[in-house]
């Protein structure tokens, strides 16, 4: 499994909101800028997550992008999941019920299962708040 720039950038959108907003809209341009984004890419990636409720987007004067939840309420499993579709680490397991003709003799398949298991535990554990501590975190200690 490798996580695409989409899947990175969508994941800095997200992590930037939760740094920036305090409540705030963000404007696109501002987090493009600081994240050195294109702009129009960053378009798309936020058009996923407005049409699943994970932001809430304002036009004109003052307008841009905030969360619409606490960032402790967003993992980093369901951002990834939103923008990269599933974390599977074999594309037997993308889909449910496993479409394989040979999932029911093959050996390897508990083992990948496993492993998808273990990453997508592993990401859903952690959330956007974490982040937010380890910049917290850094910046005292400069």
């Amino acid at each position: 499994m490798m996580i695409s720039t989409r899947g990175r950038y969508a994941l800095t959108v997200m992590i930037y909101l939760a740094d920036h907003g305090d409540g705030r809209f963000v404007p696109l341009k501002e987090i493009a800028e600081k994240e050195s984004i294109s702009e129009k890419y960053l378009e798309n990636i936020i058009s996923a997550f407005s049409k699943e409720n994970y932001l809430e987007g304002l036009r004109g004067k003052g307008g841009g992008y905030r969360l619409t939840r606490t960032p402790a309420e967003y993992s980093v499993g369901e951002i990834l999941r939103l923008v990269e579709g599933p974390l599977a680490p074999v594309s037997c397991l993308e889909q449910s019920p496993n479409p394989c003709e040979k999932a029911g003799t093959c050996r390897t398949l508990p083992m990948w299962a496993k492993l998808g298991d273990m990453i997508n535990r592993y990401l859903d554990g952690i959330t956007l708040a974490e982040f937010a501590d380890v910049m917290a975190d850094r910046e005292e200690e400069s």
